[in-house]
C-alpha cells in the first residue's frame, strides 16, 4: 500500500499539493470571510427572523461548500505524508501536528454543523431564541478557534514543504 501511495504521489505531486493547498484556503479563507467580513455585516439587520433566516443560510451554503473540500484536504495530506516520505526526518514531528490540528478542526466543524442543523429545525419550528442561542457559540467561540488553528496548520504546511 505504501509503495502504490508512493508512486501516486509522484505521477501526480503538483496536482495533489494544488489540490490540499486550494482546499485549507478555501476552509480556512471560508471561515475567514464568514467570521471577519458577513458576521459583523448581519448584526445590521434589525429584524431577528430575518437576520437568523439570513445566518442559517449563509453558514449553511459555506458548510456545503467545505464539506468536499475537507475531504480533499484528508485525502491529500495523507498522500502527502507518504509521498513525500517525512518519516525519519528531524520535520515529521510537524506532519503529525498538522495531523491532529486538521483531525480537531474537523471535529469542530462537525460540532458546529450539528449546531446549526439543530438551529436550523428550531428556527423552522419558530423558536427564534432557541436559534439564536444554538448560533451564538459559532461565530464567537467555535469558528475562531478553527480559523487559528487552520492558520496555524497551513503555517506548518509552509515548513513542511520548504525543508
Amino acid at each position: 500500500m505504501k509503495e502504490a501511495m508512493v508512486q501516486f504521489f509522484g505521477e501526480y505531486a503538483a496536482v495533489l499539493v494544488f489540490l490540499h493547498v486550494l482546499s485549507a484556503v478555501v476552509w480556512v479563507g471560508g471561515m475567514i470571510a464568514i467570521r471577519v467580513a458577513v458576521h459583523p455585516s448581519l448584526q445590521g439587520i434589525d429584524d431577528p427572523k430575518l437576520k437568523l433566516s439570513r445566518t442559517l443560510q449563509i453558514v449553511g451554503r459555506l458548510f456545503n461548500l467545505v464539506i468536499p473540500f475537507i475531504v480533499i484536504l484528508i485525502v491529500t495530506a495523507t498522500l502527502m505524508a507518504v509521498g513525500l516520505g517525512f518519516k525519519g526526518t528531524a520535520l515529521y514531528w510537524l506532519v503529525h501536528v498538522k495531523e491532529v490540528i486538521w483531525t480537531v478542526m474537523t471535529i469542530n466543524f462537525i460540532y458546529m454543523y450539528i449546531r446549526r442543523k439543530k438551529a436550523q429545525r428550531l428556527f423552522d419550528a419558530g423558536d427564534l431564541a432557541g436559534t439564536k442561542e444554538r448560533l451564538s457559540i459559532l461565530p464567537n467561540i467555535l469558528l475562531p478557534i478553527n480559523i487559528v488553528l487552520g492558520i496555524g496548520a497551513i503555517f506548518a504546511g509552509v515548513i513542511l514543504r520548504g525543508m
